[in-house]
């Protein structure tokens, strides 16, 4: 029996391990969650915390928590933590010490070889410092390979034939692109180019400035921000970008952020994908030069390009893959999960090196494009039916996808929603499989935005959704078989995808599974009520800590009544809070 080694994405902002098991890989869970933040911190009684509880108490404590190490790695930089100081390598050493124990109990057996990936423009220093890092975790690491070169081992487990491919890989804190040529078995990576400063962190700082300037704006001129008020801004940011992938508004709510002149001071701004996407396209249109960069290393034309592949979750940014479709004239491949296929194509070589043959991993897409109709120009001339895509072909299932809308004249009291299924610009020549009306719209000038939501299940249900952002009024549809509708081949070939996505799961207890769902919902209930507990009162703190105390006490034994009356409890007092 071959010595097992696992497959590590040591990421800017989560990392991931993989391992290939009876010939499959898998992406193993950590914490219940496949991504582990990259997140190092100390708790309150100086206890070590690694991933998910560094990530939640960042913004209660940041100055004893370390997020983004990797853009340290090969520097001489010391990282404090708590009244120590470390190296990077040190830091995430602690990150790959929690992959390994989490593969070591998947596997039951202790684990200590391991293939680390890192962004292809990566120097030999920071190759090294990864290399230390393994080493101080207790890993032996049996080979460094590119971020760009694992994506590409993924995506080769399921496709034949000789091919130019163009890797487009955008994390947390790092940017690379690389030309692959794959045939046969061969990938080789002929020419890459990139910057090892920048990534979703740099997307994150525009919207905090965006939220400073709205601060300074609302209460008059510069204001000292305490650290921790910083820190809740930074989080904020960070789920809002995370939201404008899918949505064309986002949000950003923060209650008793800090205090000035005695007075308690809220957040709430709402940003739109448009003002986003504007202060992040100088970043954007920096990666596109790198792959005309890229491109003239490998002495080819955008034209030479096969396919192009996606890596990293700051790729889910419409903006990426919009400008890449009008750059390369090809529309991004989306089979892989940007997030976990690196760790993935770590553990197909991890696998290679071990002997053993795998046959990659299984995921799930919708083999249709599905979108509605609007006023719009096509070939020049104004014209009432444009196809508007939302969940594209190709995309990784299940998906929920929204787009902002406007109406066309004043007084518009109703809009029609069509939902089409197709590819052509003219909405008309693709295959209309539903339609709704919101009617009763408040009466406004033209430009009323109506947000209109996709959602598409594993089983193929499609959820449509049309809402007027000024009132909440809202209609909808449900397509129960959205891919039952077109050709039986390729409905055939869906199915089939998706029965070898579960072939070979194992059913859980449904009392197991029913406990596991409330532990699912009582760390989140935690989680927000952390986030309370900087804006609540001494007496509210005290009595936000025992129900989070008493709730993760029930989450660990075994009794669902017990852990449906702390849960209880605890919702209770948050709604006071909130309310």
């Amino acid at each position: 029996m071959s010595e097992k080694i696992i497959g590590i994405d040591l990421g800017t902002t989560n990392s991931e391990v993989a391992i290939s098991i009876d010939g499959e890989v898998e992406v193993l869970k950590v914490d219940d969650h496949e991504q582990l933040p990259s997140v190092v911190g100390l708790g309150e009684n100086g206890e070590l915390l690694v991933g998910t509880p560094a990530r939640n108490q960042y913004v209660l404590y940041p100055e004893r928590t370390i997020r983004s190490v990797k853009r340290e790695m090969g520097s001489d930089r010391k990282l404090a933590l708590g009244e120590q100081e470390y190296t990077p390598q040190e830091i995430s050493a602690m990150i790959l010490r929690r992959l390994k124990g989490a593969a070591e109990a998947r596997l039951g057996e202790p684990v200590g070889k391991a293939v680390i990936t890192v962004p292809a423009y990566f120097s030999d220093a920071q190759r090294q410092a990864t290399r230390d890092a393994g080493a101080i975790a207790g890993l032996e690491v049996v080979r460094i390979i590119n971020e760009p070169t694992a994506a590409a081992l993924t995506y080769e487990s399921g496709h034949q034939g000789a091919r130019k491919i163009l890797v487009y890989d955008l994390g947390g804190g790092t940017f690379d692109v690389s030309v692959v040529n794959m045939e046969d078995e061969t990938v080789e990576v002929v020419a890459s180019h990139g910057n090892n400063r920048l990534g979703g962190d740099d997307f994150d700082e525009k919207i905090v400035e965006r939220i400073l300037a709205h601060l300074a704006d609302q209460h008059g001129g510069e204001l000292e921000i305490p650290i921790r008020a910083r820190a809740r801004i930074r989080r904020a940011a960070e789920q809002a970008k995370i939201r404008l992938s899918d949505a064309p508004f986002a949000l950003i709510e923060e209650e008793h952020l800090f205090e000035k002149d005695g007075a308690a001071l809220h957040l709430s701004l709402e940003l739109s994908r448009e003002e986003y996407e504007e202060m992040i396209e100088p970043f954007v249109e920096e990666t596109l030069e790198a792959i005309h960069i890229a491109l003239k290393g490998a002495a080819m034309a955008a034209s030479d390009i096969d396919e192009v592949l996606l890596v990293g979750g700051s790729t889910r940014t419409p903006l990426i893959a919009r400008r890449l479709e009008e750059v390369l004239k090809l529309q991004p491949r989306s089979e892989l999960n940007p997030d976990l296929c690196v760790a993935a194509g770590a553990a197909i070589q991890a696998a290679v090196i071990a002997g053993v043959k795998t046959s990659g991993v299984l995921v799930d897409i919708t083999p249709y494009t599905f979108g509605t109709s609007a006023l719009s120009l096509l070939d020049g001339v104004e014209y009432p039916e444009v196809f508007v895509p939302l969940i594209r072909k190709n995309t990784v299932i299940p998906a929920t996808k929204s787009e902002v809308f406007f109406t066309v004249y004043d007084d518009q009291e109703a809009v029609e929603v069509k939902v089409y299924q197709g590819e052509a610009r003219d909405a008309m020549e693709n295959t209309l499989i539903g339609a709704f009306k919101i009617e009763g719209l408040s009466k406004a000038p033209a430009g009323n935005p109506i947000i209109t939501t996709f959602s598409l299940n594993l089983d193929g249900i499609l959820n449509v959704t049309s809402r007027e952002k000024k009132t909440g009024l809202e209609n909808s549809i449900t397509i129960d078989n959205a891919f039952d509708r077109f050709d039986e081949a390729r409905m055939e070939t869906a199915k089939a995808r998706i029965g070898q996505l579960f072939e070979g799961e194992l059913a859980e207890d449904g009392e197991a599974l029913e406990h596991n769902r409330g532990v699912v919902q009582g760390k989140a209930l935690i989680e927000k009520a952390r986030r309370l507990l900087d804006s609540a009162s001494e007496d509210d703190r005290e009595d936000l800590i025992e129900l989070v105390e008493n709730l993760e006490e029930a989450m660990a034994g075994e009794d669902d009544q017990a852990l449906e009356d702390a849960m209880a409890e605890l919702s209770d007092l948050i709604y006071y809070l909130e309310s």
